[in-house]
């Protein structure tokens, strides 16, 4: 990715600038520059490495990097699982002494399932004098899936289809997740106790609760089944006669009082204010001045899109130089038509809607892990050109809207972003330029 980022000037590319400004954003929260200083002196014992989420093998290379040259006579083993396509080169079969595996998001499935039971193999019989190093990010909730007893994938898969596809909050979405689950909210590294498990972090998630990221297979919750059963209850989700009496008599959560987790340290690497803090940097070295709106948006996408065209309607107002108008979050997506998209394209195009076309406004949004929800793209941005262009092409936005069609909206455009994965993940980056209009 390139990350110069040159003096704006209104008659280049606006496109570019802005891409280019996503990159920098980006590489600011990559594994690559973010592990090898924390790297710990080696255990009297055993290194047992195991991670999930979409950064996951990215980690896991540069912990092996970094340990190739501090300590390569020390011993270092485990398992990472990752998004399809999210592994390194090089890390296969045989690549490296952490296993790399990969499995479905957001949909779990089996091979999700088999990884999450190698990982609580793996850390099996461990004593005080080892100690297990977790690479946790976004991702890792529908990555390492291993239900809990009496419940089957199955089970999990429609439930986690329905919560995906209501509105919740991820927050909500993972509380559910944890109290179904055999390996998450802490479980983890019950199964490693008495070993020390030292957690790295890359957080996707609004806040940064450290417990929440991939619904914290290593680090206590303090949430209950109730909690859990209110969240299905609240969305009116469909539940078997499985999840509902699990949910109402499970008691099989680690304290998170246990003395073992005491001895546990965790470590957040990235998250969404350092992208958004490296694209500030750069767009006012560039010569823009900057409102940075915050990294935890939360919230419907499209209204979250409507509101922040008003935000660029005052800006244009003021007629000063350029301003851009930073955020970061996650926002939701209550699914109700049969159209493509994620939560990045559904955002853009409830702003596109929004500013009608207005003067000197330009936009990008995309999920910092290359991937908005199940498509094959990041996100997409436009200008104030695209609106007659849509026009002319027959492009309605509300209707697109109507029918959660934001990404065949794009597409049609020509203003998809596809970058593949970025193997890092600190959630949605949103960026709107306003220009003078002098320019």
């Amino acid at each position: 990715m390139n990350s110069d980022l040159p003096p704006f000037d209104p008659a280049m590319d606006v496109a570019a600038w802005l891409r280019r400004l996503a990159d920098i954003a980006v590489t600011a929260v990559h594994p690559d520059s973010l592990v090898a200083d924390l790297l710990p002196d080696p255990p009297p014992g055993r290194t047992v490495v195991v991670g999930a989420g979409k950064a996951a093998a990215a980690m896991a290379a540069a912990l092996e990097r970094a340990w190739q040259d501090r300590c390569p006579e020390a011993p270092l083993s485990g398992l990472v699982v990752t998004r399809y396509a999210h592994g390194v080169q090089g890390q296969g079969a045989g690549g490296g002494v952490i296993e790399v595996l990969e499995a479905s998001h957001p949909m779990p499935d089996d091979l999700g399932e088999k990884a999450a039971r190698r990982m609580l193999e793996a850390v099996e019989g461990l004593t005080d004098d080892d100690r297990v190093i977790a690479l946790i990010s976004g991702g890792g909730s529908a990555l390492m899936t291993l239900p809990a007893q009496g419940i089957s994938l199955a089970e999990k898969q429609a439930i986690n289809q329905a919560l995906l596809r209501c509105g919740a909050p991820i927050s909500q979405i993972n509380t559910v997740r944890r109290h179904l689950s055999s390996i998450k909210g802490g479980r983890l590294a019950a199964a490693a106790h008495p070993a020390q498990v030292v957690t790295w972090l890359i957080s996707d998630v609004p806040g940064d609760e450290a417990s929440l990221i991939a619904s914290g297979p290593t680090l206590p919750d303090r949430t209950t089944p109730a909690d859990a059963l209110a969240v299905l209850e609240q969305y009116a989700i469909a539940i078997p006669d499985s999840v509902r009496r699990h949910l109402q008599g499970s008691t099989d959560a680690p304290s998170a009082d246990d003395a073992d987790f005491a001895r546990d340290d965790s470590v957040m690497l990235a998250r969404a204010c350092n992208a958004l803090e490296a694209a500030r940097q750069a767009a006012e070295a560039a010569g823009v001045s900057v409102s940075l709106l915050g990294d935890d948006l939360e919230g419907e996408a499209r209204e979250l899109g409507r509101a922040q065209a008003r935000l660029a309607f005052e800006a244009v107002a003021e007629n000063g130089g350029p301003r851009l108008i930073l955020s970061g979050g996650e926002t939701s997506v209550t699914v109700q038509g049969d159209g493509r998209g994620g939560r990045n394209v559904e955002y853009l195009l409830g702003l596109f809607d929004a500013l009608e076309g207005a003067w000197g406004i330009h936009a990008l949004a995309i999920d910092t892990d290359g991937i908005d929800g199940s498509e094959d793209n990041a996100g997409a941005l436009f200008g104030p050109g695209d609106w007659p262009r849509a026009r002319e092409l027959g492009l309605d936005p509300a209707e697109h809207l109507s029918r959660n069609d934001a990404y065949t909206f794009f597409q049609a455009l020509d203003r998809l972003i596809v970058t593949g994965p970025t193997r890092t993940n600190v959630n949605d980056f949103r960026a709107i330029l306003v220009l003078p209009r002098t320019s």
